[in-house]
């Protein structure tokens, strides 16, 4: 599978190149969150490139990526771990932001990586079943309500996000139904029993180091219900930041990410 990516640092090499060098600089992949793409990343990539080597990736159906047959967290880890190999990279800290931060959580557990971070996604996902099934006339209906549906549905998680940062987002980002609804798939149309057997198997796999950041506060048992299923696991909560903690306060969360790597040696 093909996916659409960057790959900028000191040592950058041309667009899909393998690189294997002594000494190059460390190793950070990104994944951005749905209908998204990694133009999201951009405000962060100069400061990250200036001291790794940053692999920063379009998810299949997102941004310049071709459509999958399949976007279940699974799949979706397999073709980023694909395009981590393909580029040479062999150790990476991943960091994955909403549905990215799904994506990063099962390849940590899959393939395993130097730690990875989770920015705003709880995977306590059957908190988030009821809200998105009640939606799912909208979700399913024309592509009208759709569109609304998912205007609303960020805008309601902005949070401190300021205008043109939404707006730079909203003009790269590719809000296609059926993608969308192939990704919620699981939790559109699993049982709460069935939804969190799938959790507890993505989760108990993670063994690496692993950071939780939220913008937005998933409760107060959150901390003790991922640390029960990861127990290398941090969760830190950044009050009434919204979604988007990274490009809302981007010095502080540059700052973590490098506290968070120095942790890892």
């Amino acid at each position: 599978m093909e996916l659409a990516h960057d790959l900028t640092g000191p040592e950058a090499q041309p667009r899909g190149t393998a690189v294997d060098k002594p000494g190059r600089a460390p190793e950070l992949v990104l994944v951005h969150g749905i209908t998204e793409s990694r133009r999201t990343w951009d405000p962060l990539v100069p400061a990250l490139g200036a001291s790794h080597l940053v692999l920063n990736i379009d998810l299949p159906g997102h941004g310049e990526s071709p459509k999958s047959p399949a976007y279940d967290p699974v799949s979706l880890a397999i073709a980023v771990h694909d395009t981590v190999v393909a580029v040479g990279f062999t150790d990476p800290l991943l960091v994955g932001h909403s549905l990215g931060g799904v994506v990063v959580s099962a390849c940590a557990g899959m393939f395993g990586c130097r730690g990875a971070v989770n920015v705003d996604q709880p995977l306590q996902l059957s908190a988030f079943q009821g809200a998105l099934q009640a939606a799912a006339p909208m979700l399913q209906g024309t592509p009208e309500e759709f569109a609304s549906f998912i205007a609303m549905l960020f805008a309601s998680m902005d949070g401190r996000l300021p205008s043109a940062q939404r707006a730079r987002i909203a003009a790269t980002s590719r809000p296609d139904q059926d993608v969308v609804l192939a990704i919620w798939d699981s939790v559109l149309a699993s049982t709460p029993q069935e939804l969190d057997a799938s959790v507890d198997a993505l989760t108990s796999a993670i063994h690496v180091p692993y950071l939780s950041i939220h913008g937005i506060d998933p409760g107060p048992e959150y901390s003790v219900w991922l640390s029960s299923r990861v127990p290398t696991s941090t969760v830190e909560v950044w009050p009434d930041l919204g979604h988007y903690p990274h490009l809302v306060e981007p010095e502080r969360f540059l700052a973590r990410l490098t506290a968070f790597e120095q942790s890892l040696a």
